[in-house]
């Protein structure tokens, strides 16, 4: 029996686009996820369905 194939992606982060420590799965869903950027040092709010990411609110910068 074979594995199906799940389709998986890099959540990028919406401020610097560079990648983040997370993995997302096709059938991931967020809410409310607070996203935080190791490269910009900054965090989002976001929501992912369907490995499409809607940024809530982007931080203030410090």
């Amino acid at each position: 029996m074979s594995k199906p194939d799940i389709i998986t992606d890099w959540l990028h982060c919406p401020i610097c686009g560079n990648k983040t420590r997370l993995q997302l799965r096709a059938d991931t869903e967020l809410k409310n996820f607070p996203l935080y950027c190791p490269k910009c040092k900054q965090e989002s709010l976001i929501d992912v369905k369907n490995l499409h990411v809607t940024v809530i609110k982007k931080s203030e910068q410090k």
